[in-house]
């Protein structure tokens, strides 16, 4: 690993990617960022998503979930599951009250009516502008970016990024990853727990997807929740 300070990176085939997503997201459990705020919580809750895990590949799994991350958030009315076109008809309804409002001499009732008018229109032009926007930027990214820009996340917590420049010998793939921390006092500490691993670990027992469908319907029960702390390593 290459410690600079734009981060953490390692240079060499998917499992080393694994494992470093890996370590960083073990050193920032032990540094007990999941009792962080909630801001914190969630863009950590983000990253364990988005890191590359054993059982994917990079141009489709991580292509998917950056694209994902990156897209415009939705609005207010996309929330609360109204469509552009719910709005523009509900606009319509306030607009038709509010004149008659006006007709009946009611000024406060007619001037409120057309305010909600105003929002609902509003609403709805944001809800079409945001999937607008999302159409274009997945179109752009998925057929233009990846082949021009590496693999990216990026939030409060964490900035990464993975390339795939070159292959090795025998045609193995390799891969450059690269892992930001953005707050300097908690990057410290990471590179800290960071280099306790280099110096105590032997060999790091990289997470892979466990398959309980088959033996949920075999046996009738639930298998127990594998998130959280489940890193296995052997010590020196």
């Amino acid at each position: 690993m290459e410690e600079s300070i734009s981060g953490f990176k390692v240079r060499g085939a998917w499992d080393e990617v694994v494992e470093h997503g890996e370590r960083i997201t073990q050193a920032l459990r032990q540094e007990d960022i999941e009792e962080q705020p909630e801001e914190i919580q969630e863009a950590f809750a983000d990253w364990d998503e988005w890191r590359p895990k054993a059982h994917e590949r990079l141009n489709t799994d991580v292509s998917e979930k950056t694209a994902d991350q990156a897209s415009v958030d939705e609005g207010e009315g996309e929330k609360v599951g109204k469509a552009a076109s719910d709005d523009v008809k509900k606009a319509g309804e306030k607009l038709s009250e509010s004149y008659k409002k006006m007709e009946d001499g009611d000024d406060e009732g007619a001037v409120e009516r057309w305010q909600d008018s105003i929002g609902y229109v509003t609403r709805a032009a944001d809800s079409a502008g945001r999937k607008a926007l999302r159409t274009v930027e997945n179109t752009v990214y998925r057929n233009v970016m990846t082949q021009l820009a590496p693999y990216y996340f990026d939030n409060a917590l964490i900035s990464a990024n993975l390339q795939q420049p070159s292959r090795g010998g025998d045609d193995e793939e390799l891969f450059v990853f690269e892992v930001n921390i953005n707050d300097d006092d908690l990057k410290e500490a990471v590179s800290e727990r960071l280099g306790e691993y280099e110096d105590t670990i032997d060999r790091w027992h990289v997470t892979t997807e466990k398959e309980t469908d088959t033996v949920e319907a075999a046996e009738g029960v639930e298998t127990p929740d594998q998130s959280g702390d489940d890193t296995q390593s052997t010590t020196n």
